[in-house]
């Protein structure tokens, strides 16, 4: 049913009231979101400012004075022809030319100890002294028993050349005399049984001296003095290594065998180099003195021996050394740097500086290896240049400058490259000053003109204020005198020096 008059303006309120509180509401909500989103803006605007700096302070230079103009600065190398050794590594294990395990070949106490442990002796010193004096009994009874036997010896001689002439006269049996002859054999051997007994007692008595066999260092003393040695003893008095020279055995793949037996049997000497575990300190230098006769079958590899000097000592018994032999000699052949090779979508290959100070990309084939050099198979002959520092900043044609050169339209002390900072400014010329383009808005007439802030009519018009005579510019007067007059619209009047303008008439209400 259609309301009343009184309903409608009832409702018309209640519309009214939820207006404007939604309207106010609306207000703060907008206000709200406006001061949050200046805020996230501030923010932002801090974040990119401080990513900018660290940015353009973390960047690397670009090329430097020589960005994007002249010749590329780089460092050349002149080829040259030498000898670059094949070389070989492996892993070697040092080993002593004799190692000897003392021990004492009779019984005995042991009285005495002639070396300190760790000494470097000579063959034939004494290192340790069993009690020598039963087997100096020893000697002196079978000395006896030989004086005595030979005693009857002698006088069995004398009776036999006493029968054998009474033989020759008949005066005896023959028998009698055979009887004697026997007899002096007999004897005989028994002499020879007897100085068989003094030389063994007087072997055994000078086993009781230990003396070293061999030259070479003494190890670890195992029995003290006073203790009972004999020959069955498992360690021994001590332990004697031979440690000058000494040898290092290694390993070669089967591979090399072509390379080291014919230069073996031709009689040269392959060069062997012994380095610490790190790779950094050179331990001795030697050659190689043996080579096994078989090839082990679960490796594939070849064991050979090097022999060392080992004058310093560096070289010690079962260390583990690595080991660089000289299987092959490449001699007069192009060397160059490492640092000179590329390699990319063609192969190997190095930039060559021609005359005219360019450079061109040449393929070559790397031979051999040493270090830091590299030999050349082909592509490269001696007397040419190469980069080798700065190769990844050129390209093909490109020109360089080369060590100890000047850049063209260089001037000590001032920036000489595009780009300066005085050239970045807008508007601005070489130098920083804000000079006029070509194009750019000419200053207007300062007089006789009306422009779009003229006074209207009954419109106040601004004062001028008195400016002294050379008083600098006040800023922004420049830019809004430069703007350029709409069509038909006249320019601003220019403020004059002298007094203020009088007001309109309709300027004051």
């Amino acid at each position: 049913m259609p309301m009343t008059p009184y309903e409608q303006q009832k409702n018309r309120g209640r519309r009214n009231a939820f207006d404007v509180a939604g309207t106010r509401a609306w207000i703060r909500r907008l206000t709200g979101d406006r001061r949050a989103l200046v805020l996230g803006a501030v923010i932002v605007a801090v974040l990119l400012v401080i990513w900018l700096a660290v940015s353009r302070s973390s960047a690397p230079p670009q090329g430097g004075r020589f960005r994007g103009i002249g010749p590329t600065p780089v460092a050349v190398a002149t080829v040259e022809n030498g000898d670059v050794p094949v070389e070989r590594a492996a892993l070697g294990t040092v080993t002593p030319l004799a190692t000897v395990t003392l021990r004492a070949q009779i019984a005995g106490r042991l009285v005495q100890v002639g070396f300190k442990e760790g000494q470097t002796v000579k063959a034939g010193d004494l290192l340790a002294q069993v009690d020598p004096r039963p087997y100096q009994f020893a000697l002196d009874q079978a000395k006896g028993q030989l004086e005595r036997d030979q005693a009857l010896l002698r006088n069995a001689e004398i009776d036999l050349a006493r029968y054998q002439t009474l033989a020759k006269q008949d005066s005896i049996a023959k028998q009698q005399l055979d009887t004697q002859a026997a007899l002096v054999r007999q004897y005989k051997g028994v002499v020879q049984s007897d100085q068989a007994n003094v030389d063994t007692a007087a072997l055994n008595l000078d086993y009781t001296r230990i003396v070293a066999p061999i030259p070479g260092r003494v190890g670890l003393r195992q029995v003290d003095v006073g203790n009972l040695v004999s020959q069955g003893d498992a360690n021994g008095v001590v332990m004697l290594t031979q440690t000058k020279p000494i040898t290092v055995v290694f390993t070669l793949p089967e591979d090399d065998l072509p390379l080291v037996l014919p230069r073996l049997r031709s009689g040269a000497t392959l060069p062997v180099v012994a380095i610490d575990r790190s790779g950094k300190t050179k331990l001795g230098e030697g050659v190689v003195s043996a080579v096994d006769s078989q090839i082990d079958q679960t490796s594939g590899t070849v064991r050979l021996k090097a022999q060392f000097a080992n004058d310093d000592e560096a070289l010690f018994p079962n260390q583990f050394v690595n080991v660089k032999v000289v299987v092959d000699v490449r001699k007069d052949v192009p060397v160059i740097s490492a640092a000179a090779v590329q390699r990319g979508a063609p192969g190997t290959f190095v930039w060559v500086v021609g005359e005219d100070k360019t450079v061109t990309a040449r393929p070559v084939t790397l031979g051999v290896t040493s270090g830091d050099r590299i030999a050349i198979e082909q592509g490269l002959q001696k007397g040419e240049r190469i980069v080798i520092d700065g190769a990844d900043r050129v390209k093909e044609g490109a020109a360089v400058l080369l060590p100890g050169e000047t850049p063209p339209n260089f001037v000590p002390g001032q920036g000489n490259g595009a780009g300066g900072r005085g050239a970045r400014r807008e508007g601005g010329a070489p130098g920083g000053q804000n000079r006029g383009a070509p194009g750019s808005q000419p200053p207007l007439p300062a007089t006789g003109a009306q422009g779009p802030n003229a006074a209207a009519p009954g419109a106040q018009t601004p004062t001028a204020q008195p400016a002294e005579s050379g008083a600098p510019q006040q800023p922004g007067e420049r830019r809004r005198r430069a703007a350029p007059p709409a069509d038909g619209a006249a320019a601003p009047a220019t403020p004059s020096t002298t007094a203020p303008a009088a007001p309109a008439p309709n300027a004051q209400r």
